[in-house]
This record gives structure tokens, sequence and C-alpha cells, in this order.
């Protein structure tokens, strides 16, 4: 099976941490942290629904790429006190970001998207 991470052109060496976006349960796309930033990219299943799963990242095949973490999965994160307590049972720490993402929004997030760590294989 080829990894979305060869779908959206990257090599393994980049990549740093991965995971799975699910939008009600079903796969929506692939969130990657690369050595350059971040890059979203839309399973090509759920993209035949024509869902967005924010006003921000509208449908479509390309790869969204930025150097920070999008505002949306921003938009995810606890903050303040909360952040620290997270920070603090998860293990994490409260500046990365990415970490603290995948942590925290694999259930129980405030809308319909949650994300799942994937593992990497960097062999």
């Amino acid at each position: 099976m080829i990894s979305k991470a060869k779908k959206i052109g990257l090599s393994e060496m980049n990549i740093l941490r991965k995971a799975q976006v699910f939008y009600r349960e079903e796969l929506a796309g692939s969130l990657v942290e690369t050595t350059e930033g971040y890059i979203f990219q839309y399973d090509l299943e759920f993209l035949k629904k024509n869902i967005t799963i924010s006003i921000s990242l509208p449908p479509r095949e390309e790869p969204y790429k930025s150097k920070e973490l999008f505002s949306f999965f921003k938009g995810l994160l606890p903050e303040g006190w909360y952040l620290n307590i997270v920070s603090a049972t998860q293990k994490v720490d409260s500046q990365d970001s990415f970490g603290v993402l995948i942590s925290t929004a694999s259930s129980d997030t405030i809308g319909a998207v949650t994300i799942r760590s994937e593992e990497t294989n960097n062999e």
C-alpha cells in the first residue's frame, strides 16, 4: 500500500509525524508534520462527498501546505490552565502543538473532527 506521504510527494526522511483526520468517524485526510512545516491533504474517497472539514480548508485534491500548524487545527488545541493540565498528564510539551493535538483531539472534540496519530516508518 502506498503511504499518504508518497501521494503528496514527500520523502520519508522529511516526515516527523503523521496523523489521520476524521470527520464523524470517517477518514477525511491526513495531517503531516515535516521539517519544512505542515501538510494537510484530503483523502480521495472523502473528496468525492464534497464535504469540507473547515471553511479555511475547502475540498481539493492538492495538498495544503503551511509553515505553521493550520489555524483550524490550532483551534482544536486546549489553552491556558487546561493546556497545562493536559501537558502534564499526557507528558507533552505545551509548546509542541502537533503533539498536543494528537494527544487531545482523538475523541470528544467540540466539532465533528478528530485527529489520530499515525505511526511513521523512517527506515
